[in-house]
């Protein structure tokens, strides 16, 4: 079993209290109410008809034995489905997932596209009628991966909005003369989100008003991308999802689906509810692209590092130009004076990817990290100390400076927790009993992303608050974290304080997403609290005074609303009410804030059979303000996890003749179990940084970047064998 019992973290410096979640009771008495879960009067059923090939157009549809089935409402397909307006690639500042409209036309982009939906009074009768429909197809000869036949090979810098390259110096020269030079190839798997909540969607109807239950990480985004879908007034269509069962970025930008069968539900004049099923949730919304990476590394010969190159190829779909860019990362980690990079989007038949819990950092810090271990070996110094010689508080691309940076200070906490210092630097010289230990280690980073923010705030005169704000608590502890701003600010205990979130008729929240919900509707809540205490005076009482204040002002209530934007940020609070992701910064030099961390893995790998283990992990995390250690230990714990399962397990599969995903369940998608890490460490490293909002850099994406790598350096130590291609597997170890 892995130890999860280890204590609550002891608030310190610049930390706030660890309190437990306000809606945990809730969740695990089963109370809680998820976007399936609210009742609707007389709704019909919807199954998605998705395609057997993944390249082609459909002929014809034979629907006889699906109609005939008593019970079946309507089956619409390409041919009779009802109108929606384009509301644009997200990426390209609209709204959608894809570009494609799926139920658009009779032409097939990938595998597992929806091709119709089937309503039916129950959901049994809708699978089945779905099951009994037969298509004509005309089929082409699909490409599947980043090596397949007939794929198209893009520069970002051409085809995506905004991308540049990131370059500095000379790194011709630098490569020329650098003294110690490595040069490998890394890659990384399509991989899959695999939320415990399904991709669900309710549609209801009320005259010309649409009501939508669904789970969201954006019900601001959500809700405008549906009106414009279906040519409504977005005040006319209202987002409900106040808890979301997991999400990692697969319900951040809204999917055709929803308007899909808003569009169906205004058809026959019902409500209709769609779960799509495990499997279909592999196609209907997006995943983490493949990558490759080329990359190439000089140093002098006493391991400074003097030129860096790095190249990524990433899988894109034949129609929407979706970019990772972890090139942003990589080129700015260490100090490195020369550098050239390059993205290329590679374009195939398959649907567009998106976000996945840090998207461009895990397969890109996955290359430079394990780069990095490869000169350190070949310099001849330890990995650590290496990392420590190359240490940078400045930008080699831009010159800006890093608002505050404490690598350093997380490798020293978790070298020494971890006892690095009992390593012995000789490949395959660790042993316990018939298994070979090794141990890894490797950076990790993520930038301190920010979004405009809007709340509203009250406060009772018998000392109890109420925040609203449709921001999202995915799981991450959000809930409880808003909370604690207000109670903070209020001094009142957490117990009185109300939170409302999940709803896009409350005030419009940043999207959960970018590790950015702490700072940005963290900073828009307090600036609600600052409102509210402007009317005392600017000094809340407490107690009978705060009472008698309240009848002295001749009110029941305080509310005060708010806004907030990043700043030298214009225009985002009304970017923000139309359902746009208007974060970062108008300013030629916006600030350089990341959060940082070190992360140490033990590996055992069996002499024989080559079975891995991994018994334990260490992390130690800079992320300026924790507001709350307990919640905040729980996000990085799992991060560590889900970065092993990148390292060991995680990969869909696919058929390279066929297009098509062949392990899209959680049978036989690769996630680990209790059984699988046994010891997981979080030290939480005391960070200021006054120059970013709320002092909070955000955490939950922070942990499982660079784990990969210190698993697969560790499998290095244990065995001398370099992997560079996720996951690592007993066949790759045999091979």
């Amino acid at each position: 079993m892995a130890d999860y019992t280890a204590p609550v973290p002891v608030p310190g410096k610049n930390m706030g209290k660890a309190d437990a979640r306000i809606e945990g009771r809730e969740k695990v008495t089963g109370a809680t109410q998820y976007a399936s879960d609210f009742p609707v009067s007389n709704p019909a059923f919807a199954y998605l008809v998705t395609s057997a090939i993944a390249n082609g157009k459909i002929r014809g549809f034979d629907l006889k034995a699906a109609k005939a089935m008593p019970g079946v409402v309507e089956i619409f397909t390409h041919e009779n489905a009802p109108k929606r307006e384009d509301a644009g690639f997200f990426a390209e500042g609209g709204y959608v997932t894809t570009g494609f409209d799926p139920l658009g036309s009779a032409e097939v982009k990938f595998a597992g596209q929806i091709i119709g939906v089937v309503v039916a009074e129950t959901y049994e009768i809708a699978r089945d009628a779905a099951h009994r429909i037969v298509v004509d197809y005309a089929p082409g000869d699909p490409s599947a991966s980043l090596e397949s036949r007939g794929t198209e090979t893009v520069d970002a810098a051409k085809v995506a909005k905004g991308w540049k390259d990131k370059t500095a110096g000379d790194f011709d020269k630098a490569w020329d003369s650098a003294e110690v030079k490595i040069e490998a190839g890394y890659t990384t798997p399509t991989q899959h989100h695999n939320p415990i909540e399904l991709f669900t969607t309710t549609a209801v109807w009320h005259g010309d008003e649409l009501t939508i239950y669904e789970p969201s990480q954006f019900v601001w985004g959500l809700k405008n991308g549906v009106a414009k879908q279906l040519d409504v007034d977005p005040a006319k269509v209202t987002v409900i999802a106040p808890f979301v069962g997991g999400a990692f970025g697969s319900k951040g930008m809204m999917t055709p689906r929803t308007g899909i069968i808003a569009a169906v539900a205004r058809a026959i004049h019902r409500p209709v509810k769609l779960v799509a099923t495990r499997t279909q949730g592999f196609t209907v919304s997006t995943y983490r692209a493949e990558t490759r990476h080329a990359i190439k590394l000089g140093a002098d010969k006493s391991g400074k590092l003097t030129a860096l190159s790095h190249d990524g190829w990433e899988l894109t779909s034949r129609t929407d130009d979706y970019k990772v860019g972890g090139t942003e990362a990589t080129t700015q980690m260490y100090a490195i004076p020369n550098v050239t990079s390059k993205v290329h989007i590679v374009r195939a038949d398959r649907s567009t990817p998106g976000f996945m819990r840090s998207p461009p950092e895990v397969p890109y810090m996955f290359a430079l990290e394990c780069a990095i271990d490869e000169m350190a070996e070949k310099c001849g110094i330890d990995p650590v100390e290496f990392r420590r010689i190359n240490d940078t508080m400045k930008s080699p691309v831009s010159g800006d400076k890093f608002t505050s940076r404490h690598l350093v200070e997380c490798f020293d906490a978790a070298s020494e927790a971890f006892g690095w210092s009992k390593r012995n630097p000789k490949v395959g010289s660790m042993v316990d009993g018939d298994w070979l230990v090794g141990y890894g280690c490797a950076s990790t980073c993520y930038p301190a992303n920010t979004m405009p923010a809007t709340a509203r705030v009250r406060l009772s005169p018998d000392g109890h608050a109420r925040v609203q704000i449709a921001a999202h608590d995915v799981g991450t502890g959000a809930t409880t974290i808003m909370g604690q701003v207000v109670a903070e600010a209020f001094d009142i205990p957490l117990s009185q304080v109300t939170v409302e979130m999940g709803d896009s008729r409350l005030p419009p929240g940043p999207v959960a997403g970018g590790s950015m919900t702490t700072a940005s509707a963290g900073s828009a809540v307090k600036a609600a609290c600052d409102k509210v205490i402007a009317k005392f005076g600017n000094r809340l009482p407490t107690g009978d005074a705060l009472a008698a204040a309240f009848k002295k002002m001749n009110t029941g209530v305080v509310e005060e609303y708010a806004e907030w934007a990043p700043p030298k940020t214009s225009g985002g609070v009304a970017k923000l009410y139309e359902g746009h992701m208007a974060g970062g910064s108008d300013s030629p030099t916006p600030i350089l804030a990341y959060a940082y961390g070190a992360e140490f893995v033990e590996v055992h790998i069996h002499s024989r059979t080559k079975e891995i283990r991994v018994p334990r992990i260490t992390g130690a995390f800079a992320g300026g303000r924790i507001m709350n250690p307990r919640t905040a230990r729980s996000q990085l714990m799992g991060g560590l996890i889900w970065g092993v399962s990148s390292a060991l397990h995680e990969a869909t599969e696919i058929d390279e003749k066929r297009a098509r995903y062949v392990n899209d369940n959680i049978a036989e998608y690769l996630i680990p179990v209790n059984a699988d890490i046994r010891s997981v460490e979080v030290i939480l490293v005391p960070e200021v940084d006054d120059q970013v909002p709320m002092g909070a850099k955000g955490l939950g994406e922070l942990g499982n970047v660079g784990t990969n790598a210190a698993v697969a350096n560790a499998v290095y130590h244990a065995t001398g064998q370099r992997i560079r291609e996720l996951p690592i597997t007993i066949d790759k170890l045999i091979a």
